[in-house]
C-alpha cells in the first residue's frame, strides 16, 4: 500500500491538461476515455503512455454507512489507499455520501523516446483533433498512475455535483 506521502504527492502534482466536455450523468454511467503521460523515473526523455476508459456509474443515495460507496474495478492497491486517504480527509462527507463505481479496462500503454514537452504537445494535439467530448488528457506520476487517475475522477465528480443534486431535486428525489 502506498504511504499517505506518495498519495499526497500524486495528488498535488497531477495535472488535468484536456478536461472532457462533458460531466458525469446523474442517472446514467458515463464513460471517459483518458489518456495518462508520465515521465518515467530515473530516465531522461522516456515517456510512459496510457490510454484507456473510466467509467463513472451514476451517483446513488447510500446507506449511513459512507465508506460502503465507493468500489473500484480494475484498479490495483493504489485504489484502495486512495479511497482510505479520501475517508480521512475533511469535508469528503458529501462526496462519499452519494457512492461512485469507478472501472478502468481496456489500458494500453507504450514509452516513447521523447522529451515530456513534446509528448504533451503531441498528445493534446491528437486528443484535440478527434473531437470525442469524453476524451481527457492528464499528466502524473508514473508509479502512482492510478492516485492520478482517480484525482481526475473525483474532480469531475466534484464539477457534476451541482448539476446532480438539481437533477435528484427536480424528481423528488432530495
Amino acid at each position: 500500500m502506498y504511504s499517505d506521502e506518495s498519495i499526497q504527492y500524486a495528488l498535488e502534482t497531477t495535472q488535468v491538461l484536456l478536461e472532457p466536455d462533458r460531466r458525469i450523468d446523474t442517472f446514467g454511467t458515463t464513460v471517459f476515455e483518458f489518456h495518462l503521460i508520465s515521465e518515467l523515473m530515473d530516465s531522461i526523455n522516456e515517456v510512459r503512455i496510457r490510454r484507456g476508459n473510466i467509467e463513472a456509474a451514476r451517483p446513488m443515495i447510500v446507506s449511513p454507512h459512507a465508506e460502503d460507496g465507493l468500489s473500484f474495478e480494475g484498479f490495483g492497491e493504489q485504489a484502495e489507499g486512495f479511497a482510505d486517504w479520501l475517508r480521512r480527509q475533511e469535508g469528503t462527507a458529501a462526496f462519499l455520501k452519494y457512492g461512485f463505481n469507478f472501472k478502468q479496462w481496456d489500458i494500453q500503454e507504450s514509452v516513447v523516446h521523447d522529451p515530456i514537452d513534446d509528448v504533451r504537445e503531441r498528445v493534446l494535439k491528437q486528443v484535440t483533433d478527434s473531437n470525442n467530448p469524453l476524451n481527457a488528457v492528464i499528466e502524473g506520476v508514473d508509479d502512482t498512475w492510478e492516485i492520478s487517475l482517480l484525482r481526475f475522477t473525483v474532480e469531475m465528480i466534484q464539477k457534476s455535483h451541482g448539476i446532480n443534486v438539481f437533477d435528484f431535486k427536480r424528481r423528488g428525489l432530495l
